[in-house]
């Protein structure tokens, strides 16, 4: 799954950062799109080893005390809007990660959002929904043009 290719494009798109925060946020936003990308399969997932595979390559990239998990929580909270607002993150991610179509990121968001409730009951409103909510009027906009 987390093949050499998918690594390097990871790192490209973190790259596309104009600074250190910015760049960690679209590495963590890129990555964690592709994770959840991936878990769209019918086939048998053996998560202790995906999340191993992932953490390895966290760690190579961004060091101590980041992991799949807190790449997660990142993209159910407040930051990753400005990311995935972001001219400089679609363009690069775009161009870079075709696996994860740039229309499928309000999806996976949800997605990531539903799993965060069902696991820690929390109430999921807030930026995030908010930002999927925008993304779900401008696409309807669109459809009526």
């Amino acid at each position: 799954m987390l093949t050499p290719e998918i690594k390097d494009k990871m790192l490209a798109v973190m790259q596309a950062g104009v600074d250190r925060s910015e760049a960690t946020g679209f590495f963590r936003t890129a990555l964690g799109l592709f994770y959840l990308s991936s878990l769209m399969t019918k086939d048998t997932l053996d998560f202790k080893q995906i999340d191993r595979d992932y953490n390895r390559f966290i760690y190579h990239a961004l060091g101590k005390g980041h992991t799949i998990t807190s790449i997660l929580q990142y993209m159910s909270g407040a930051k990753v809007v400005p990311v995935v607002e972001s001219k400089r993150f679609l363009k690069s991610f775009g161009q870079l990660c075709t696996e994860v179509p740039v229309e499928s990121i309000p999806f996976l968001l949800g997605l990531n959002l539903g799993v965060a409730k069902d696991i820690s009951k929390i109430d999921v409103r807030g930026p995030v929904a908010d930002y999927i909510e925008r993304q779900r009027q401008l696409r309807e906009e669109e459809d009526l043009n």
